[in-house]
C-alpha cells in the first residue's frame, strides 16, 4: 500500500481524507484519486530526465479523466494519445496540441483533419496505407505533417499477450525490416515531414532488459537514416513501465530513466516518452460496497456493488488487484470470492481472498488509477462510478456518477 493509502486508527485513508466519509458523501462504487500520487509519480519521471531534452507524453487511455489531464499539463507534460476524441479532451483540459503525439492503426481521415488543425506534435504512423493516406489529407488542407513511423522491434515484452505490441504478430507499427524502405518513401513525399522514430512493446513491463534491448534496435535504424541523410529530431520510446499489483518488483522510475539515458548517451536527438499505467495505476482506488454475503457449499461469495463494467482489467486479463477493508472491524476471517452482481459467471474482482468483513462493509479495490474507469461500460444498463480527486483535506467530484436516463437518452422508439 502507497504512502497516499494508509490506516488510521483502523480507517482507510487517502491523504488527509478517510475513505469512509468519501463512501457516504459519493455513493458506491466510486474510484477516488490522489493528487499528491499523481504529481508524485510525474516528478520523479521529470527529475529523472532532468539535464536531458525531453518531453513526458502522458497515455491518456490510462485514464482519460479532464482532472488528471489539467493537472498534468499544469506539470509540463505532454499526451500520447490514440482517438480524436482523446485530441479533444486533452484540449479540453488545457494540455498543449503541440506536446501531443498521436498514435494507433486506424486513424480515421477526420482525425487526421482535427490533428492537423490543430497543430499537433507528431502522428506515430503505423503502417504504409496511413503514410499515404495522411500525404493525401494534409495535401488537401495545404499543410506539412510531422510524422515519425512506429516500428516493431520484434521484442518479447514478457506481458500479458493482450498487452505485448512489440511481437512480429502484433498488428501495432511497421516491421523492422520494412522500415528504412517507409522511410525513405515517406522523406520524398511532398506533404510530410519525417521528425522521429517511435517504438513501444507493451504495458506492464517489470524488468529494464526488454526497453534496451528495443532501443538499441530503434538507435541501430537511426544510424542508418542518418547515412541517408534522413536526421531526425527525436527518439520516442514509448511506455510500458508496470507498478506493483501483488507482489510485483519492477523498477523504480529512476532507475528506468537511467537506463534509457545510457542508451541514449551522446545522441543528440530529444528523447519522448510515453508512461500511462506507472503515473496513474497506483495513484487511484475502486471503493464498492458488500451488498450480500453469499456462503455456498465449496465456496463463499462476497457479492459487491461493482462490477466488471466498472473494472474489466479481472474479466479481461485476470488481472490482480488487493482488496482491504475501508473499516477494519474483528470479524472473522473467511475466503471469499469478490464477485458483482453482473449476469456473467467472469463478473468477478478477485478470487479466494481472505477478508473479515459484514455485510455493508466498504471495500478499497487497489491499484485500479490505470485502466479501470477508462475501460468502463454500461453493460446490463449500469450507470458508470463517480471519480472523486482528493487533495490534501479537500475532496473534489471530478466525474458525477451517471443516470440510468442518460443511457437511454438518445434512443428513439419507432412506431
Amino acid at each position: 500500500m502507497s504512502e497516499y493509502f494508509k490506516y488510521r486508527d483502523d480507517t482507510l485513508h487517502v491523504e488527509k481524507v478517510s475513505l469512509t466519509d468519501i463512501a457516504q458523501r459519493f455513493g458506491t462504487p466510486c474510484y477516488v484519486y490522489s493528487r499528491a500520487a499523481l504529481t508524485d509519480a510525474y516528478r520523479q519521471f521529470a527529475e529523472a530526465l532532468q539535464g536531458r531534452e525531453h518531453l513526458i507524453c502522458y497515455a491518456v487511455k490510462a485514464n482519460p479523466n479532464l482532472a488528471i489531464l489539467n493537472l498534468f499539463a499544469k506539470l509540463g507534460a505532454g499526451f500520447d494519445i490514440v482517438s480524436g476524441g482523446e485530441l479533444q479532451r486533452v484540449l479540453a483540459a488545457g494540455g498543449a496540441a503541440n506536446k501531443v503525439v498521436f498514435s494507433g492503426v486506424g486513424k480515421s481521415e477526420a482525425e487526421m483533419r482535427l490533428a492537423l488543425s490543430v497543430g499537433i506534435r507528431c502522428f506515430n504512423v503505423e503502417s504504409a496505407p496511413e503514410l499515404d493516406r495522411l500525404n493525401e489529407v494534409a495535401g488537401s488542407m495545404g499543410m506539412i505533417a510531422p510524422i515519425s513511423l512506429r516500428v516493431n522491434p520484434d521484442v518479447d515484452a514478457k506481458t500479458h499477450p493482450y498487452i505485448s505490441t512489440g511481437l512480429k504478430q502484433n498488428k501495432f507499427g511497421v516491421a523492422y525490416t520494412e522500415a528504412l524502405g517507409l522511410y525513405r518513401k515517406a522523406a520524398a513525399m511532398p506533404y510530410l515531414r519525417v521528425t522521429g522514430i517511435d517504438c513501444h512493446i507493451g504495458s506492464q513491463l517489470t524488468e529494464v532488459s526488454p526497453f534496451i534491448a528495443a532501443a538499441e534496435k530503434v538507435l541501430a535504424l537511426v544510424d542508418q537514416l542518418k547515412v541517408e541523410g534522413i536526421v531526425l529530431e527525436h527518439i520516442d520510446l514509448g511506455g510500458g513501465l508496470g507498478i506493483c499489483y501483488d507482489d510485483e518488483t519492477p523498477p523504480v522510475i529512476a532507475e528506468y530513466a537511467e537506463a534509457l539515458l545510457q542508451a541514449l548517451h551522446g545522441r543528440s536527438e530529444s528523447l519522448i516518452v510515453e508512461p500511462g499505467r506507472v503515473l496513474v495505476g497506483n495513484a487511484g482506488i475502486l471503493l464498492t460496497r458488500i451488498e450480500y454475503l453469499k456462503h455456498g457449499e465449496e465456496k463463499n461469495f462476497a457479492i459487491v456493488d461493482a462490477a466488471m463494467n466498472d473494472l474489466m482489467r479481472p474479466a479481461l486479463y485476470d488481472a490482480f488487484h488487493a482488496i482491504h477493508p475501508v473499516q477494519k472491524n474483528e470479524s472473522t476471517v473467511q475466503v471469499y470470492e469478490v464477485v458483482g452482481p453482473i449476469c456473467e459467471t467472469g463478473d468477478f474482482i478477485a478470487h479466494g481472498r481472505e477478508m473479515a468483513v459484514v455485510q455493508g462493509d466498504v471495500l478499497a479495490v487497489m491499484s485500479a488509477g490505470a485502466y479501470g474507469m477508462s475501460m468502463s461500460s454500461n453493460y446490463n444498463t449500469r450507470p458508470r462510478a463517480a471519480e472523486v480527486m482528493v487533495d490534501g483535506e479537500h475532496v473534489h467530484l471530478v466525474r458525477e456518477r451517471e443516470k440510468t436516463e442518460q443511457l437511454y437518452a438518445s434512443e428513439k422508439i419507432i412506431d
